[in-house]
C-alpha cells in the first residue's frame, strides 16, 4: 500500500487529508513540523510529501514551506512533493513548481482532484523507480561484461542485445558448435568473432568463409582443400579452411548455401574432425571449432529437403539469434555516432530520423548512411537532410501546444495540470511555463 507523508502543523486539515486517503487505500503519516516530517523521512518509507507553506503562527511568506521543500529536494530529489498553499503564498507555490515540486493545491482542495493527482504521482514514482532498478541493473550487467570478457570494440546499449553477448559470452569457452541466425547485416560475425575471443581457443585462428558468396561447385574446395587436378583449373593442391582453422574457430557464415554434399562432409568432420580433400583419398584429422550463421529458414529448408536435419541439430546445440536492428532500437544512436567521421556530431533531429527509420539493411546500412552524412555534410553537425533517408523516417517535430489544446486537455483531466502534462507529451513545469505564457489561470 502507498504511503503519503503530510507535514502541516494544523491537525484539522491533516486529520482530513488521512480519513480522505484511508478511503482510497493510501496509507498516511502525519508531522507537525518541518523537523519532525524530515525525521519521519529518514525512518519510513514514503511514496509521496504533501507539505504546508507555513508553520510558525502569525507567518504568511512560505519561506518555511520553501526551505523545507528545498530540504526535501537535496536529500530526496526523486521524491514527489505536492504544496499546500494559500493565496498570500502562491507565487513562491509556483515558483517552486517550476523548480521541482510536482504540483501545488489552494486551500481548500478539491478531494477528487487531489486524488487523482496523489494516484498519478504515486503511480508515476512506482514506475521511475522499476525503470532506475532495471538501468542499475543494465549498467551492473554490462560493467560485468565489460570487466570480465573481450567484446572486441563492440558497441550496444539495446537489453535485447545485452541479452545475447551474455549467452554469447557464456558458452564460449564451451567446446560446442554454435548456431548465430538472424538477418543480413546484423552483426552476426562480431558475435562469432567474440565467442572465439573468450574461448579455449582464443589464440588460435579465426577463419571466416560466406557459404553464400561462392558458386556452390567451389564451396567444398574453399572448406576441405583440393588435390591438384581435382577440378578444372586446380593446378596445384590447396588448402581448405578447415586446415587453415585448425587449433582455432571457423566461422560458416550463411550456412543455409552449402549444398548437401558439403552438408554430409561437414557433418562428418563436426562428429569425427576427420575429413579429406576434393580429389585425395588421404585421410586428415583437425580440431576446430565451429560457429555458424544463418538468416535462411533452416526449418523451412529442412521441410524442403534442401537442409540436411541431423546437421541442423549438430550444429544447432546452441543457438544465438540477433533480432533487426529496428527490434533493438537502443542500439541505434550509440552505433551510429560510433560510424561517425572528424569529429562531427548528430543534430537532434537528424537522431529522430535515426529512430524513426526502418533499417531493411540493419547495421550494414547504418553504417553506410554514416559514412556518407560524414562525408557530405557541409558542418560539424550533421543534420536530418544529410543522412539522405526517406522523407517519411524523419518524423515532424510536434508543434507547440495553443491555449485551446492546453485548455482542453486541462478539462479532460478536471485540472489535474499532471495529468493534462502527460496527454500533451509535456512535462509538468513545461506546461506551466506555456500556462503563464498564454495567460491561463489554473483552477483553485
Amino acid at each position: 500500500m502507498p504511503t503519503v507523508l503530510i507535514i502541516d502543523d494544523n491537525a484539522a486539515v491533516a486529520i482530513a487529508l488521512e480519513v480522505l486517503f484511508s478511503l482510497h487505500d493510501i496509507d498516511a503519516l502525519r508531522a507537525a513540523s518541518p523537523e519532525e516530517g524530515l525525521a519521519l523521512l529518514e525512518r519510513s518509507r514514503v511514496d509521496l510529501v504533501i507539505q504546508d507553506m507555513n508553520f510558525s503562527a502569525d507567518t504568511t511568506s512560505g519561506e518555511e514551506g520553501e526551505q523545507l521543500f528545498r530540504e526535501i529536494r537535496r536529500r530526496y530529489p526523486d521524491l514527489p512533493v505536492i504544496l499546500l498553499t494559500a493565496w498570500t503564498h502562491l507565487d513562491a507555490a509556483v515558483g517552486l513548481v517550476k523548480s521541482g515540486a510536482a504540483d501545488y493545491l489552494s486551500k481548500p482542495w478539491n478531494d477528487n482532484r487531489l486524488i487523482a493527482t496523489v494516484t498519478n504521482l504515486i503511480e508515476l514514482g512506482q514506475a521511475n523507480r522499476a525503470l532506475a532498478q532495471r538501468v542499475k541493473q543494465e549498467r551492473r550487467q554490462r560493467h560485468e561484461l565489460e570487466e570480465n570478457f573481450d567484446l572486441r570494440g563492440m558497441v550496444w546499449s539495446d537489453p535485447a542485445t545485452e541479452r545475447v553477448l551474455h549467452l554469447a559470452c557464456q558458452v564460449a569457452r564451451a567446446d560446442v558448435p554454435v548456431l548465430i541466425s538472424g538477418p543480413n547485416g546484423t552483426g552476426k560475425e562480431r558475435i562469432a568473432e567474440i565467442i572465439q575471443a573468450n574461448s579455449a581457443v582464443r589464440d588460435g585462428p579465426f577463419v571466416v568463409l560466406n557459404c553464400g558468396a561462392l558458386p556452390s561447385e567451389l564451396i567444398e574446395a574453399e572448406l576441405f582443400g583440393a588435390d591438384a587436378g581435382a577440378y578444372t583449373g586446380a593446378s596445384k593442391a590447396r588448402e581448405g579452411k578447415f586446415e587453415a582453422a585448425d587449433g582455432g574457430t571457423l566461422f560458416l557464415d550463411e550456412i543455409g548455401n552449402l549444398p548437401l554434399a558439403g552438408q554430409m562432409k561437414l557433418l562428418r568432420v563436426l562428429e569425427t574432425g576427420r575429413f579429406e580433400r576434393l580429389g585425395s583419398n588421404r585421410e586428415r584429422q583437425v580440431k576446430v571449432r565451429v560457429i555458424s550463421a544463418t538468416n535462411a529458414d533452416l526449418a523451412a529448408m529442412i521441410r524442403a529437403g534442401t537442409f540436411r536435419e541431423d546437421l541442423f541439430y549438430r550444429l544447432n546445440l546452441i543457438e544465438l539469434r540477433l533480432a533487426p536492428l529496428a527490434a533493438r532500437p537502443g542500439d541505434i544512436l550509440p552505433l551510429a555516432n560510433s560510424f561517425l567521421a572528424g569529429g562531427k556530431q548528430l543534430a537532434p533531429a537528424a537522431e529522430a530520423a535515426l529512430l524513426a527509420h526502418g533499417w531493411p539493411g540493419n547495421v550494414r546500412e547504418l553504417k553506410n548512411v554514416m559514412a556518407r552524412a560524414s562525408l557530405l555534410a557541409a558542418g560539424p553537425v550533421i543534420n536530418a537532410a544529410d543522412l539522405g533517408l526517406p522523407a517519411s523516417a524523419a518524423p515532424a517535430l510536434d508543434a507547440e501546444p495553443d491555449r485551446d489544446t492546453i485548455a482542453q486537455a486541462l478539462s479532460r483531466a478536471h485540472g489535474v495540470v499532471a495529468q493534462a502534462a502527460a496527454d500533451l507529451g509535456l512535462s509538468r513545469q513545461a506546461l506551466y511555463r506555456r500556462m503563464e505564457r498564454l495567460g491561463i489561470a489554473r483552477a483553485g
